[in-house]
């Protein structure tokens, strides 16, 4: 049974989101915490400060809650050379991005950061508490993961050196950039299909790579014959590139293609194993499972970014960040008053 969310239910748990970003107060030095001196406990602790921490410690610190982010500064996107389909930042840097964002964040005198790793989580009778690497231990009556997901590289020479450069997986995010270009899918079975229905409006000049032998049924295979897109199904060896610029694939029986671009969307799994030993629960895809208002399965933890959506974007990461902080807050508020 599906339960209906009205407007005004929306509304509610947003906690007229609007107000929150009126609300003044004097804005001081950057925040990083210091272990000896700061208090260690919170209202709010958020895991991941790349854009989705971000945006929720924003939210939540124009609301004058007390909160402590822990990043360990590897994001997925570090490899990346511009970030796109951002609206006011297409074509910045996702480093340059994520420091003016850092910068703006923690001018917010109630939200500190902690450059670390969170290796463990634990529930208490008033909400959690964590340990990082370090060896801090932290308690916090709320939790908000934003640490996203971790791709699993396929054992083929060359592409994690071109992941995120000219390896990509996200049309909206990089297909502009290579239209109409020497494209290839590096895809089998339904991935393969779908790469090739979205990917031929950027660019014409298609080839499938399914890396061995091809799962695409028969159906799948005369639809994409049907628009002129090759299947090869030959292994490949290797990837060749200069920095991270692709110039053509090797197979192993050492026969070339040469290529401007690919698209792949590799295994994944969750960066962080802490909210599965809270008890959240995963999507068949292996993602955290949240509701539209970004709430995990366990109470009192919020989850945003990559790590519970699939797609992977910084307006997303930025959106589901900022509603889970608003969220957050609202239920906050309720519990006090």
């Amino acid at each position: 049974m599906t339960n209906k969310i009205t407007r005004r239910e929306i509304i509610k748990q947003g906690g007229l989101a609007l107000t929150v970003l009126r609300l003044p107060f004097p804005l001081t030095a950057l925040s990083k915490i210091n272990l000896m001196t700061d208090n260690k406990k919170f209202d709010v602790i958020i895991i991941g400060g790349s854009y989705a921490g971000l945006s929720s410690a924003m939210a939540l610190g124009r609301a004058l809650r007390n909160v402590l982010i822990i990043d360990s500064g590897l994001p997925c996107n570090r490899q990346t050379p511009h970030s796109h389909n951002f609206i006011t930042q297409d074509g910045a840097k996702p480093s340059e991005i994520a420091e003016k964002a850092k910068t703006q964040v923690l001018k917010y005198d109630t939200v500190k950061f902690l450059n670390d790793l969170a290796v463990s989580g634990n529930k208490t009778e008033n909400g959690f508490t964590i340990t990082t690497k370090t060896g801090g231990t932290f308690e916090t009556k709320k939790l908000v993961f934003a640490t996203g997901v971790k791709d699993i590289m396929p054992d083929v020479k060359g592409f994690s050196e071109c992941w995120g450069i000219t390896v990509i997986h996200c049309p909206y995010c990089h297909g502009y950039e290579v239209k109409h270009e020497k494209t290839g899918i590096l895809a089998n079975g339904n991935f393969a299909l779908h790469y090739a229905q979205l990917i031929r409006n950027w660019t014409k000049e298609l080839t499938i790579f399914t890396n061995g032998k091809s799962t695409l049924t028969q159906e799948q295979t005369d639809k994409i014959s049907k628009h002129n897109i090759p299947i090869i199904e030959k292994e490949i060896a290797e990837i060749k590139h200069e920095n991270g610029n692709l110039r053509q694939i090797v197979f192993k029986d050492n026969s070339t293609f040469d290529l401007k671009a690919i698209y792949s969307r590799p295994n994944f799994e969750q960066h962080c194993k802490i909210p599965e030993m809270l008890g959240c629960e995963l999507t068949e895809e292996g993602l955290l499972k949240v509701d539209m208002f970004q709430k995990a399965t366990v109470a009192n933890i919020f989850a945003c970014g990559d790590s519970s959506s699939p797609m992977r974007s910084v307006s997303n990461a930025v959106s589901t960040g900022n509603i889970a902080g608003a969220v957050l807050n609202n239920g906050m508020t309720e519990e006090e008053f």
